[in-house]
């Protein structure tokens, strides 16, 4: 029986037999496409060629991409665990012709490679064709059917609708008829009792889709039409995980060894076994597929965090830490653990994992360490309500109060009602509904962007010319509008563009288009498919017109500077910190820099005063730009050159030296490390486990850093009437400080005191109770420790309630003795909430003591009084 590992290989081998260039897979994580946060299909990193801005070169091409499918239409997360096939993170086999072999061969080929190579039987195996479409004025593909024909008989040839069998890359662009092969797995009885034709396309898990063939050959434009692509494609994409089931004879893609080995190592770490507890072994598969994708997705740059493509891996990362949490017991960070099994496996075949393991390592035990914390937390806010519910006598937990807990603990829907049902309580999951809504809602208005086609005014493809000039004659190929959140704008594509696009951190140029009297502004320059998009607030007046196009030059030498100021930085990191310094993101703008680096302690101050001089020292040392275009990449490799890790490079790279410094890179430099004049580092800080963030300043920035300091410390000086030893008086006036304090919470202790004496003395019994109220002009910690201390005096059937004005602010503070709480059932946090809303205020604590702040100051007698009376009725 092949492995895993054969399988993947016999692949590549496969087409490399027939042509084609086996390609590294891309980054999971997608940089510089706006439309897009992660690889979820293989032809994701082809993009550029398939719609015709990037040479297809070499036209036949293979490999094994890894994918991420956790958003927008293809989001299969809820289903990941539960069944025998889905996945965040899969790997797609697929085979492309950038205007080479179309049908017949891609049919032929499939076939060669599934029967003959992997010996498939051929009973087994069921095709799909487009049926075509009236409304769209397609037939149906009789040529896919009748290539099939030659392998297939008729009756495994199987008609598919619009929804199976015409794939589209989105509401707009490269589009085609496609052919699925499905393969029936199950037994020989239920094949004779049930013919597989009859279940294909039907969610049966054992007759089940492997591989899809797409015939690229059209352009779906904004109104919907359709017209014949210049060049065909084949875009193919195989499923990874569901052929090595088929081919080791599993029911589950889970019980493949893609899987198996870290579910049986979840196993043994957890003590529970796998296969004997339904719940269990869904957790298991749901922390063995998320792993992958979280590992995946760090080792390719993308850290978790709170927005966009980091939310999403810090989400995939909390659901399988919730599922250890609750079904598996486990109550410290856990998925970490799994890493070096997980790594073992997919090492060999995807390296990156083996060069990142210490920061996957490092940053996923860090998220799981704070999401368990947050999780308590949430569980403790979720006690609260249910002993809330119990006493008011409902049963039912507000479904939007449910949903806060989703959103702001991680609290999916089903957590929070198993809980609630082991506490005889149910939770109103149709509101949940209503406010999960009201969210998808205000996310796709908010990102909702509307394009129309491109209005091509010339043929032609863009040349770049920026990194020889600031300006340059010009044309526009095509422009399209754009609208987004009410606001409209242009985007243009230019024949020769000076204009750098955003890309590899490094912002985008702005400038103008001239043309005679008019001037056009170009706001930002945006990269996209390979080329650079230029936005205006409006069109010339003859977009036919010809041009100049002129680059902001101060801000391009600024970014420029900026940019070459990152080389030098990261040189320095590595000579001062260490080899293992590793750059994970970077900000390149004209006014500062920002460099995110791997490296796992505090840099120290020394340290960073070492970096500085060495980037200063280079740039004194006016060291030229050694430029290499076009370079071979093991060429670029054997110079030296640095190559980031989560990045994609092509045939030939651009490499980037400056002295010492070597690096690919595309950005835009200085022409010499004199230029950008001073470095200085403001700040140093932690971004995630792992992982250190620096920003600085150079040139003229630097230059304006230090007059503002110099103005404060002038400032400072003139205080302390121009004192020549500044540090030694500041110290003793610190010190006379502390003294002061000292002395003022001498006395602040001493009236709390005589307070707390006065109002014990004038305590009054009500029903039985020792009632102390009062409002007083004290600060906060006076009124807290003012009430504890009255507790101490009155350890029994005490309610006191102090209401204090200091700063003009309301605040309440209520304190019960124990027997209060627990003979009269009375709950300080529950009393404050209600007495709070008279101060227009809110606030909360433990059932013996609670506080809350507000804003209307008339009314803290009134919210005093309040409390005292639901106290005592």
């Amino acid at each position: 029986m092949m492995t895993a590992n054969e399988i993947r290989d016999s692949f590549k081998q496969f087409f490399e037999g027939k042509g084609h260039k086996i390609e590294a897979s891309a980054p999971m994580v997608i940089k510089d496409d706006p439309t897009l946060m992660f690889t979820n299909a293989g032809m994701n990193q082809w993009k550029d060629i398939i719609l015709g801005t990037r040479d297809p070169e070499p036209r036949r091409r293979a490999d094994s991409q890894k994918c991420l499918r956790v958003s927008g239409k293809h989001n299969d997360l809820e289903e990941v665990g539960h069944d025998t096939y889905h996945h965040t993170m899969f790997e797609m086999l697929g085979n492309w012709s950038f205007g080479d072999y179309f049908k017949r061969e891609a049919i032929d080929y499939a076939w060669e490679y599934l029967v003959d190579v992997l010996h498939l039987n051929p009973q087994d195996l069921y095709v799909t064709v487009f049926e075509g479409s009236e409304e769209e004025g397609i037939p149906r593909d009789d040529e896919a059917a009748e290539y099939w024909s030659k392998h297939l008989p008729a009756d495994h040839i199987i008609n598919g609708n619009k929804h199976d069998n015409f794939w589209e890359m989105g509401e707009t662009g490269p589009c085609g008829p496609c052919s699925e092969i499905h393969l029936d797995s199950r037994s020989a009885k239920e094949k004779a009792e049930v013919p597989g034709a009859s279940l294909v396309n039907k969610d049966n898990p054992q007759v089940i889709e492997i591989w899809n063939i797409v015939f690229m050959q059209f352009n779906r434009k904004s109104d919907g039409s359709l017209q014949p692509l210049p060049m065909h494609v084949i875009d193919t994409g195989m499923g990874f995980e569901r052929l090595v089931r088929s081919l080791q004879g599993k029911t589950s893609n889970y019980d493949t060894d893609v899987f198996q080995p870290v579910i049986q190592e979840i196993s043994q770490l957890s003590g529970l076994k796998y296969g004997e507890d339904e719940k269990v072994d869904v957790a298991m598969r749901v922390i063995a597929d998320h792993l992958r994708a979280v590992a995946f997705s760090i080792a390719d740059g993308q850290l978790p965090g709170n927005a966009k493509a980091g939310y999403v891996i810090r989400r995939i990362l909390r659901r399988a830490v919730r599922y250890a949490y609750t079904f598996l017991g486990q109550r410290s960070a856990f998925m970490f653990k799994l890493l070096p099994t997980f790594i073992h496996e997919m090492g060999e075949a995807y390296p990156e994992l083996k060069a990142q393991r210490e920061l996957i390592g490092r940053v996923m035990k860090e998220e799981e360490d704070a999401f368990l914390r947050t999780l308590e937390k949430g569980i403790s806010m979720l006690n609260d309500e249910m002993e809330r519910l119990k006493a008011e006598g409902k049963t039912t937990l507000d479904g939007t109060q449910a949903f806060r807990l989703f959103d702001t603990y991680g609290f999916p829907l089903d957590l929070t009602e198993l809980i609630c049902r082991e506490n005889g309580l149910q939770v109103d999951a149709a509101q949940f509904d209503v406010e999960m809504q009201k969210q998808k809602e205000r996310a796709r208005n908010a990102a909702a962007v509307e394009n129309s086609d491109w209005v091509v005014l010339r043929e032609g493809e863009q040349n770049f010319v920026g990194y020889d000039y600031t300006e340059y004659e010009c044309r526009i190929l095509r422009y399209r509008q754009v609208t987004q959140k009410k606001n409209t704008y242009f985007e243009l594509v230019l024949d020769n563009t000076p204009f750098y696009g955003e890309m590899g951190g490094q912002v985008g140029d702005c400038g103008v288009l001239v043309n005679g009297e008019e001037t056009v502004d170009i706001i930002d320059t945006k990269r996209e498919n390979n080329q650079s998009i230029h936005i205006v607030k409006a069109l010339p007046k003859d977009p036919k017109a010809d041009f100049m196009a002129c680059v902001d030059t101060d801000k391009r030498e600024a970014s420029a500077a900026n940019h070459t100021a990152t080389h030098l930085l990261d040189y320095a990191l590595k000579a001062v910190l260490g080899e293992h310094v590793e750059q994970k993101g970077s900000l390149v703008a004209p006014d500062t820099l920002r460099f995110d680096f791997s490296h796992f302690q505090k840099v120290t101050d020394e340290e960073l005063r070492e970096v500085e001089r060495l980037v200063n020292d280079l740039i004194r040392q006016d060291l030229p730009l050694d430029e290499h275009r076009n370079t071979p990449l093991e060429e670029a490799k054997a110079m030296g050159a640095v190559a980031l890790f989560g990045e994609k490079y092509g045939d030939t790279v651009r490499v980037v030296r400056f002295g010492p410094s070597c690096e690919f890179c595309g950005g835009i430099h200085a022409r010499s490390t004199g230029r950008i004049g001073m470095f200085k580092i403001v700040s140093e800080s932690s971004v995630a486990s792992g992982v250190r963030r620096v920003e600085a300043l150079t040139g003229k920035r630097c230059e304006e850093a230090m007059y503002a300091l110099e103005d404060t410390i002038r400032g400072i000086r003139n205080l302390f009437n121009n004192a020549k030893d500044l540090q030694g008086v500041i110290a003793k006036y610190m010190e006379e400080h502390d003294a002061m304090r000292k002395e003022i919470e001498k006395f602040s202790a001493q009236a709390v005191e005589r307070l707390k004496d006065s109002l014990v003395a004038n305590a009054k019994d009500v029903n039985g109770l020792k009632v102390v109220k009062a409002v007083l002009p004290i600060n906060a910690e006076q009124a807290k420790n003012l009430v504890f201390k009255v507790r101490e005096a009155i350890p029994q059937h005490l309610v006191c309630v102090v209401g204090s004005t200091a700063n003009d602010k309301p605040l309440l503070s209520i304190m019960f003795s124990d027997d209060v709480v627990s003979e009269h059932g009375l709950n300080a946090g529950q009393i404050i909430r209600e007495a709070a809303k008279l101060i227009q205020g809110g606030g909360g604590g433990q059932p013996h003591y609670a506080s809350a702040g507000g804003k209307n100051l008339d009314g803290i007698s009134v919210a005093v009084d309040k409390a005292v009376e639901l106290a005592c009725q």
